[in-house]
């Protein structure tokens, strides 16, 4: 069937009486009457995945078609399914829809830079998701929605299995991407984040084609104008540093930087509210009221207070609430040319420095390295940290080969001359199980010095293992945490558990054989020549 054919179907689907484009307001109305959810003694709304608590990889795919053909990074992170399977479990999924009592659709926007956004519209089996969906992406006002035309379009129907015999999936669960059909296909996961995760896929296929670089970042903006970007996966501390009562957010989690500058993909925040509290996160515990989203937390069953402490259900509890909600945000949500770079880690070995500066070539190396440690339930399986190389600190999420994402991020790092920061918020004093986790109160105190330019002069000590350039001050941080070998009770297990981590990082870099020699021997200097 055609894209013509196939498009001409789902407008059918969406001009039916049952399908509702309904206010934020509405769509509380219609969770609580229908089950779906329930409120919190702050009006948010609570929802729960049942057996997906996060993403779910081995069920994603990318039609595979003379579209995507050659452009695809094929493998076990971009697994490719046939038209073929794909249109048949597209009408299997539109009937199913049909079938519904109602559905739910929103239209909107991926991208604040109006140069460059890209028109979608998703179409909710629940009306949880389609408030998720309404919280995460752009909002248009009134004069745009009259004018608005889909380019890319979400179909999420969780309770439809598949039948992996019948329908050539991995399981009942499926998440697959037709650039050529130009939708998106979900079932079988409840988990909402699968929404937020493919648009953000289709905009790593989209963007770089522009010339524009998608990332997997947070960024805020300093009273002086001054831009800062926050890379890591899920559980790192995008979220949460780049929430920063003295500088206003731009985005928590995916932006493009193009020759205009930064912009934010979309239009809300999908936060971990694990151990939240109004001490430590007082921006994201207060934008948590009505019209919010939270997956997965406990409440107490008298007071309907979430309880951020309980993980019964998964250590992956989110929150989803609109920009918004935070009072210090950038309107539209653009900015200029940034100034600083954040990679952030969350090392479960306690090896890497708190805080270190890079070089040009360092910062290429470990952005293809991507290192952090998978924090347990970011992923279905995952119950404890798991040392993870992720290109780019996002690859589950990157149609193109990594090399493309990088070049673009070492032209533009040359270009506006961008200092780059390797940041550890994972453990210290030990590995998991012995040490503890850094201080988020020296995590914050490090950024700021390095964003406020206040380690520019600051003498540095050069690890012998890594070869970073670490600080040997900073307010507000005492000196002994910097060295991490100094943090350790056994310095002999330190250096074996260093040593330990730069052979992983040299046998992951090894798939890299294009990279320049100056950006190789930027790695780990112990065991380069083994």
């Amino acid at each position: 069937m055609s894209a013509i054919n196939q498009m001409s179907e789902l407008n059918q689907l969406l001009a039916q009486e049952h399908v509702l484009h309904l206010s934020v307001p509405q769509l509380v109305e219609k969770i609580l009457s229908r089950k779906e959810g329930t409120l919190t003694d702050r009006g948010a709304v609570l929802a729960t995945t049942g057996t997906y608590t996060g993403r779910s990889p081995q069920d994603k795919f990318i039609v595979k078609d003379h579209i995507s053909e050659s452009d695809i990074n094929w493998g076990s992170t971009n697994q490719p399914i046939s038209e073929q399977t794909f249109i048949h479990l597209y009408h299997k999924v539109l009937d199913y829809l049909k079938a519904q009592n109602e559905l739910y659709v929103f239209k909107g926007y991926a991208g604040a830079d109006d140069k460059y956004r890209l028109p979608i519209q998703v179409i909710n089996e629940f009306a949880w998701h389609n408030l998720f969906a309404h919280q995460m992406f752009i909002r248009p006002d009134k004069q745009e929605l009259s004018g608005h035309e889909a380019e890319f379009t979400v179909v999420s129907a969780p309770t439809f299995k598949a039948d992996p015999k019948q329908d050539g999936t991995n399981s009942e669960a499926f998440i697959m991407i037709s650039f050529k059909h130009r939708i998106v296909l979900i079932g079988g996961t409840e988990y909402a984040g699968e929404i937020k995760k493919s648009i953000f896929s289709v905009m790593n296929y989209l963007l770089p084609k522009k010339d524009i670089l998608p990332m997997h970042c947070s960024a805020n903006i300093g009273q002086e104008g001054d831009v800062a970007l926050f890379f890591g996966l899920s559980g790192t501390g995008k979220t949460t540093l780049s929430a920063d009562p003295a500088r206003r957010l731009i985005g928590d989690d995916e932006h493009g930087w193009s020759q205009y500058g930064v912009a934010n993909i979309e239009g809300g925040c999908y936060a971990k509210c694990i151990n939240l509290s109004p001490e430590k996160e007082p921006q994201i515990f207060d934008a948590i009221r009505f019209g919010s989203v939270l997956e997965n937390v406990v409440l107490d069953p008298d007071s309907q207070k979430p309880d951020y402490d309980n993980t019964s259900l998964t250590e992956n509890t989110r929150a989803a609430y609109p920009l918004h909600h935070i009072s210090n945000t950038v309107e539209p949500s653009i900015a200029g040319h940034p100034n600083a770079i954040v990679f952030l880690t969350a090392d479960a070995t306690g090896v890497l420095p708190p805080i270190s500066k890079l070089t040009k070539e360092q910062a290429m190396y470990h952005f293809l390295s991507g290192y952090t440690s998978k924090l347990a339930g970011t992923e279905r399986g995952v119950t404890s940290p798991q040392a993870t190389f992720s290109a780019c600190f996002g690859s589950p999420f990157l149609p193109l080969a990594p090399s493309v994402y990088a070049e673009m991020l070492g032209e533009k790092i040359d270009q506006f001359d961008t200092n780059v920061y390797l940041v550890n918020t994972g453990w210290t004093g030990g590995a998991y199980g012995e040490g503890q986790r850094m201080k988020l109160s020296y995590t914050r105190s490090m950024v700021h010095a390095a964003l406020e330019g206040e380690l520019n002069s600051v003498e540095t000590y050069t690890d012998s293992v890594f070869g970073f350039q670490i600080p040997l001050h900073c307010p507000g941080v005492p000196d002994d945490v910097l060295i991490p070998r100094k943090t350790w009770n056994d310095p002999s297990a330190y250096d074996k558990k260093a040593q330990e981590l730069a052979a992983k990082f040299h046998e992951n870099f090894k798939q890299f054989t294009h990279a320049s020699t100056a950006i190789k021997e930027a790695g780990p200097a112990f065991g380069r020549n083994n």
